[in-house]
């Protein structure tokens, strides 16, 4: 527990920038018997001088009291800091799910600056958890992400619906097909994400069309899922779909997309229900939002 105060910290400061306990009695409103009281009781309990006073001279203060002193400000100021805390002079900060992050991150960032030029934004990219947690602790404002991983106190509202896509080495027999069903792969090695939510999300989606997946290879990255499938390691199923034929190392590969009905998911915006109200914050969501979104709120 903490034995000085805040005020004992602000008449410190005072008397330092004051010069004198006269002056400083005057600027800060009390008698200076006080700041005699506050400056002993404070030096008392640290066990250390801040301030030399001579009677009828100026305070001089020791070198302890200047390291002191600077740490007091910082103090205040954070104090401050707290007690003004407001949305205009809050950063915003937009979180997005790793995997769609060069989609829809900077296009959003772009969109706000432009529509709330008085407002300060930042962008914050995660995985499921990561982003689940930061919405929580408040360290992001709202996040755009697939709706995985976010039960509990979130709100959320639809961005659009969004289908799975298989990416296949052009020899492999489903690339000369237009679209393919998820039990057209039952037999295939499979690629998916490393990340239990990620994961657990596509063996749920095969459980519930009665499959059992062969997994051949968890990645991190989108990436390293489009170049094993491109080098025949395997089918890589992902969510997200780059533009282009080629992976990083410079194979070809095919992307077929999943027509499975029970595979399609949801990209929304994701908030704490927590959060307190704020009409910057709603600003925020319906510049972000489709058209008609306003009516599509839901609980988790």
């Amino acid at each position: 527990m903490l034995y000085l105060t805040l005020r004992q910290y602000e008449y410190i400061v005072g008397i330092a920038d004051a010069g004198s306990l006269t002056k400083a009695a005057a600027q800060l409103n009390v008698s200076q018997p006080s700041l005699s009281v506050a400056i002993t009781r404070v030096e008392d309990h640290l066990k250390r001088v801040i301030f030399i006073r001579g009677k009828g001279a100026a305070i001089e203060i020791t070198p302890f009291g200047h390291r002191l002193i600077a740490k007091a400000r910082e103090l205040l100021a954070l104090g401050a800091d707290i007690e003004q805390d407001s949305d205009a002079a809050h950063t915003w900060v937009l979180g997005c799910f790793a995997d769609i992050a060069p989609w829809y991150l900077a296009p959003a960032l772009g969109q706000l600056a432009d529509r709330f030029p008085a407002l300060s934004f930042a962008g914050h990219e995660g995985r499921f958890a990561d982003l689940a947690s930061a919405l929580s602790d408040g360290t992001i404002d709202l996040a755009i992400s697939y709706d995985v991983g976010f039960s509990g106190h979130f709100r959320r509202r639809k961005l659009a619906d969004i289908a799975p896509v298989a990416f296949v080495a052009t020899d492999h027999p489903l690339a000369q097909k237009s679209t393919l069903e998820l039990a057209d792969l039952k037999h295939d090695p499979l690629i998916l994400f490393n990340e239990d939510l990620s994961e657990g999300f596509m063996r749920d989606l095969f459980t519930r069309v009665a499959l059992r997946p062969v997994i051949q290879q968890k990645v991190a990255s989108l990436e390293m899922m489009r170049s094993l499938a491109a080098n025949g390691v395997g089918v890589g199923i992902s969510y997200s779909r780059p533009p282009g034929d080629l992976s990083y190392d410079g194979k070809r590969l095919v992307t077929v997309p999943i027509a499975t009905a029970e595979a399609k998911t949801e990209i929304a915006l994701i908030w704490s229900s927590l959060r307190a109200d704020s009409g910057d914050f709603d600003a925020i969501l319906d510049a972000l939002s489709p058209k008609a979104a306003s009516a599509t709120d839901s609980r988790g």
